[in-house]
């Protein structure tokens, strides 16, 4: 089933760049005939664009930061903040770590959240939502508040629930039936 797409152009960037076909196996342990390495997205000058230009439609006017668990949120909250201040939007950029660490600025976050900040919780590529909702526990022990929670691809459809049921709104940029794929997850 095929969708009527939010943001055409992103699309077939994702489409052009991000989608493997072969045999891969999921986080999960799941196997499958595609993989969206939306990495080839949001790493490429265009694809940012086009990501940010998406996600400033989505981000609510009270957010204040934007970032995720390493690595997939890296890129795009890196990018977005970035490219938010050329059309007039300030936000800052954040990292969750896996693991904290015990040296320099230690804890699991670096960069410029702060406390009582409204963040969006973005990643690059979601199927469970795992990473998503680790960044979620993260940020709030640390004292800010998830408003968003915004991958740039949605693969398994399960995260909508899961984000209503945390009580955070939810708005993956694209979804796997935007591109001609059922979610799998």
């Amino acid at each position: 089933m095929v969708t009527t797409p939010r943001f055409p152009d992103l699309c077939d960037h994702l489409l052009r760049h991000g989608v493997r076909r072969g045999h891969f196996v999921l986080k999960s342990g799941k196997a499958t005939t595609w993989f969206m390495d939306a990495k080839q997205t949001a790493c490429r000058p265009e694809g940012i664009r086009l990501i940010t230009e998406a996600a400033l439609e989505v981000i609510p006017t009270e957010a204040t930061a934007i970032g995720g668990l390493t690595v997939g949120a890296d890129p795009v909250a890196y990018g977005v903040a970035a490219l938010a201040g050329a059309y007039g939007r300030e936000l800052r950029s954040f990292t969750v770590r896996k693991e904290a660490k015990d040296h320099g600025v230690s804890g699991r976050l670096a960069g410029a959240l702060e406390p009582g900040d409204r963040v969006v919780i973005t990643e690059d590529a979601v199927t469970r939502g795992t990473s998503l909702f680790e960044a979620v526990d993260v940020v709030r022990d640390f004292g800010a508040e998830p408003v968003l929670i915004m991958p740039v691809f949605d693969r398994g459809g399960t995260c909508a629930a899961m984000a209503a049921d945390a009580g955070i709104a939810y708005a993956p940029l694209v979804s796997a039936p935007d591109l001609g794929f059922a979610f799998e997850g």
